[in-house]
């Protein structure tokens, strides 16, 4: 499964080190290359006699160590790595590869892989949850590194909550379903809409919708870990822009239409997550408009239809759409499949707890043009877009 594969282990100073060497020895015998980074502390918890016995390459741990044949070591692994984990990860590695500090062999190591870099954090539970460790955490998220969340139980410092380190298993597991999806879409520009639009009524007021643009993001986000060069056409949101990708601002649908339309040529895979405004003012007052008595009419026209536009222009390129309903799921969503000739529509019940605007989780039922219809339960929205990715690459 990982034949050929060379995988950096970098281990700091944590009780939870004690269970990597069953890591590396899954490692071993899946057929990578496991090279092991210790920082001084880890030594305290396991030693680089264990680690070097299951891992059947000598172990690093000093900048200046002397190497084995004339290289300069940590560029030397960053650069043969295809992947980079650091289980336990500490709150004091997280800060500092999130403060850009590289003073030892393995925070060094990590600054200069441009292999994919994983943290399994394990700590004290209020030290996991202290909200500068959280923002690092989200920062390091930002730039592309991967987290896997640490599970919850006792705590070897005799609390509970989370912050174990997860099983060996569910690791193993993260890792290898990364290495198979690193590079699968290598090559491929993927065009990306998130968030909402907003329509204004004039310069104050304006019609829109509740989108909060953390679907499309995650999808954006899971595209450029995957190896594809990312257009993320994004209205108005409150969350970072994920580094690495080309990020193009708008307002209104016709703005995002503009950009769409730029963009389309170029795209091999359109993925409209956008919550897009239907209509618009008919006309737009250049001044605050003052309030009055009695009621008020305001007249309204569509707005363009660009997933209608897409489909009407897609020849073979992969064309994903969204429908969020409150009703009728599968036949509302079932028929925009036809109508906008789409590869697959991604629908889900915005009433349903946890699947709602602005939610971390969602829950979507996946419909094909064949008339198959797939359910995925709640999961977690980055979760997702890698599922939805994964139907991608097998449409490619």
């Amino acid at each position: 499964m990982l034949a050929d594969k060379c995988i950096i282990v970098g281990i700091t100073g944590g009780i939870a080190a004690y269970k990597v060497p069953d890591l590396i020895s899954k490692l071993v015998k899946a057929g990578a290359d496991v090279h092991v980074i210790m920082t001084e502390s880890a030594k305290n918890f396991i030693t680089p006699l264990t680690l070097r016995t299951v891992s059947r390459n000598p172990v690093t741990s000093g900048m200046f160590d002397a190497p084995g044949e004339w290289e300069v070591q940590h560029i030397s692994l960053a650069d043969r790595a295809d992947l980079v984990l650091i289980a336990p990860a500490t709150a004091n590695i997280i800060g500092k590869v999130s403060a850009g500090i590289a003073d030892d062999m393995l925070s060094t190591t990590i600054m200069a892989t441009r292999a994919p870099v994983v943290f399994a954090p394990a700590m004290n539970v209020n030290m996991y949850e202290n909200p500068l460790v959280q923002a690092n955490i989200e920062k390091l998220k930002s730039y592309g590194y991967r987290f896997i969340e640490p599970a919850t139980g006792p705590l070897a410092c005799g609390y509970e909550g989370r912050g174990r380190l997860p099983e060996v298993s569910q690791i193993f597991e993260t890792l290898c379903s990364l290495i198979k999806t690193v590079s699968d879409l290598s090559g491929r520009t993927v065009l990306v809409t998130a968030g909402p639009t907003r329509e204004y009524i004039d310069p104050v007021r304006f019609l829109s919708n509740g989108s909060s643009g953390k679907m499309g993001y995650a999808i954006a986000e899971a595209a450029r870990d995957r190896g594809g060069r990312v257009i993320l056409v994004s209205g108005p949101v409150n969350i970072p822009v994920p580094a690495g990708v080309n990020y193009v601002p708008v307002i209104s649908a016709r703005e995002m239409f503009d950009a769409v339309e730029k963009y389309f040529a170029e795209s091999d895979i359109i993925i409209k997550t956008a919550a897009v405004a239907d209509y618009q003012p008919k006309e737009k007052l250049e001044s605050k408009l003052k309030k009055g008595p009695g009621d008020m009419n305001l007249e309204l026209e569509r707005t363009p239809d660009i997933l209608q536009y897409l489909g009407e222009r897609k020849g073979n390129r992969v064309l994903i759409g969204f429908a969020a309903e409150t009703e009728n799921l599968v036949q509302n969503a079932s028929v925009k499949v036809k109508a906008k000739n789409l590869d697959f529509i991604v629908a889900n019940d915005i009433t349903l707890p946890g699947a709602g605007f602005g939610a971390d989780t969602n829950i979507v039922k996946i419909l094909y043009r064949d008339g198959r219809v797939e359910e995925l339960d709640k999961l977690d929205k980055k979760e997702i877009a890698h599922r939805i990715l994964d139907r991608v690459v097998n449409l490619l």
